[in-house]
């Protein structure tokens, strides 16, 4: 019994090897197929590669023209900021120079009214109490942002 199981055996094997040529074609195109198959995937892949590669790039010119307008708004502030010592001495200067009284004859005005004198504009006043504060909390945020940009 094992012995005819044995010649049955290579006889098949011979016989799907080499007496039936239609075998080796579907062999072939089955691996032809799954070729194609797996090319098609990959094309498919490298589709949705670049779909999401163009979402990217569409991302990132967004961010460029957003950080454009941030880096606008930076310097604006930062002219601002520089030039509040200049605004400060001018308002020093403007307080510091308020004319003085002219003398003028006794003849021209009487005792019980007051010699009129120019004074200048009403000057606004910046209320500066809370400025330590704010310089400190600004440099805190100064510090975190030098955490955050130095790894």
């Amino acid at each position: 019994m094992a012995f005819s199981t044995r010649t049955l055996s290579g006889h098949m094997r011979q016989g799907s090897t080499n007496s039936n040529p239609n075998a080796q074609s579907t062999g072939q195109s089955a691996a032809l197929l799954a070729r194609v198959n797996e090319k098609k995937a990959e094309l498919e892949n490298l589709k949705e590669l670049r779909d999401l590669s163009a979402a990217v790039a569409d991302q990132m010119e967004a961010l460029q023209s957003k950080l454009a307008t941030l880096s606008d708004g930076t310097e604006a502030i930062a002219t601002v900021v520089g030039n509040w010592h200049n605004v400060l001495q001018a308002i020093n200067m403007a307080s510091a120079k308020i004319p003085s009284p002219k003398v003028a004859d006794n003849s021209q005005s009487t005792p019980e009214e007051p010699p009129a004198v120019p004074l200048p504009q009403t000057l606004v006043r910046i209320p500066t109490e809370h400025a330590p504060a704010l310089q400190a909390q600004a440099d805190l945020a100064m510090e975190n942002e030098k955490e955050q940009n130095d790894p």
